[in-house]
């Protein structure tokens, strides 16, 4: 006879992922396990928003000490947006990525995960677009502040940077889910983060720089670098997702 208290029924983070799957196998809701996990961090973000009010507040912080720093006028703003731009969604970034594997930990969710049907890759796609929206989110709180605050005007093909900023968004996103995944049990998670990430995400990072700096300049084809992010993040999405049940099974 079974006892209504067992303590080894799933309980917490584990009776979450049980009914997701069951909603993903219902009939006629054949629901992706990603886009359950991507749901479930957009739902959370939007009850606390712990995440766009710590990015929101360096990426302003980066912001704003440059304009001060600098006398922006339209010649000198072209040349150091690019470098501010990127440097801003960087900080936003870190800022996010150490947060989100840390909510997986609370009530032993991550273990759930290891214990559910749902594939691993399904996961680690779901935090990293839940982790590319709340970026690009800030992003585009961003860009209106830069067109102000360093006097900004393009003289290339601004429609470019809706390609070349979303590539490296998407670089710095994959790479840093990756890596904080790797280090979540680690004790100093958050120094070690950025000591993995930025070395890896450098090619990336110098690629987005230039494209963006020849987008505003109008001086050069940035065709050459948005190439370059692309090919990158083809090859390191590939890479983390073959990886990453290796990283969510490992002690």
């Amino acid at each position: 006879m079974t006892n209504n208290n067992d303590d080894s029924r799933p309980t917490g983070g584990l009776s979450k992922i049980a009914e997701g799957e069951r909603e993903a196998r219902a009939p006629g809701r054949r629901v992706p396990y990603s886009v359950l996990h991507l749901l479930k961090d957009l739902r959370i973000e939007w009850r606390s928003r712990d995440a766009i009010n710590s990015m929101l507040f360096f990426s302003l912080l980066v912001v704003v000490i440059f304009s001060l720093a600098f006398d922006p006028t339209g010649e000198l703003s072209r040349q150091i947006t690019g470098p501010i731009l990127c440097v801003a969604i960087l900080f936003a970034a870190v800022s996010a990525l150490n947060q989100a594997w840390a909510r997986e930990l609370r009530h032993n969710v991550l273990d759930a995960h290891r214990m559910s049907a749902a594939p691993a890759s399904s996961l680690f796609l779901g935090k990293v677009l839940s982790t590319f929206i709340f970026v690009s989110s800030v992003e585009l709180l961003l860009a209106p502040l830069f067109a102000i605050f360093y006097n900004l005007r393009a003289l290339g093909n601004i429609w470019l940077l809706l390609v070349a900023v979303p590539l490296g968004t998407w670089a710095v996103t994959i790479n840093g889910t990756f890596f904080a995944a790797l280090s979540i049990r680690s004790r100093n998670r958050e120094l070690l983060l950025p000591l993995i990430l930025f070395p890896i995400f450098m090619p990336a990072l110098l690629a987005m720089v230039l494209a963006i700096s020849a987008i505003l300049s109008g001086d050069s084809d940035p065709s050459l670098w948005i190439k370059m992010l692309a090919g990158y993040d083809v090859i390191f999405t590939t890479i983390s997702l073959l990886l990453f049940e290796t990283v969510l099974n490992a002690e």
